[in-house]
């Protein structure tokens, strides 16, 4: 399956995601790397099988080995992150954000890639799972590496296209047993 087969497979009544699909994705003006490995991430993120599987093989193609790794990692500590994290801040109870978390996290400090596109990537995973705290904090390594608002919305973009295809599809898949 390819992103031209993942639009096909929507139906009708969100032909606005496939036109957002064609806009974040296919006419992006993020690098390369950047943009797939944002793909990628957001694809696992949404643990969606037919979105995976319709993105995973771009994305593959059109990143270098340690890119696909890290995006991929990427969204497996953030997996992480964003169920602590979220829960943290969530709390009423204050003193747990206090309290060391104890958890590996090595991968942050050495990616593989370049550091900005991997926060990048934590910054599009975080946003599908709907943590704050891990937004503010990725957005603010972003911002001090010099990255620009409109790359930061372009990956928030992504996401969010990415992950309501994910969800209609998978809607779809189960009203068809219906």
């Amino acid at each position: 399956m390819s992103l031209d087969d993942l639009k096909a497979a929507l139906p009708d009544y969100a032909k606005d995601l496939k036109l957002n699909l064609s806009a974040v994705i296919g006419n992006s003006d993020l690098p390369e790397q950047q943009l797939w490995g944002t793909v990628l991430a957001c694809a696992m993120a949404t643990r969606s099988a037919a979105v995976l599987r319709a993105l995973e093989p771009e994305a593959r193609a059109n990143l270098k080995p340690e890119a696909y790794t890290a995006a991929k990692g990427a969204a497996a500590i953030m997996g992480m992150n964003n169920v602590y994290y979220r829960t943290l801040h969530l709390l009423s109870d204050k003193e747990y954000g206090t309290m060391r978390a104890g958890l590996r996290m090595n991968i942050i400090g050495t990616p593989g890639v370049e550091k900005a596109d991997f926060e990048l990537w934590c910054f599009a995973v975080s946003a599908i799972n709907g943590c704050g705290q891990c937004l503010d904090s990725h957005e603010a390594v972003l911002k001090k590496a010099g990255v620009e608002r409109e790359t930061v919305q372009a990956s928030i973009k992504i996401a969010s296209v990415i992950q309501a295809v994910a969800a209609t599809l998978d809607s779809e898949a189960v009203l068809d047993t219906l």
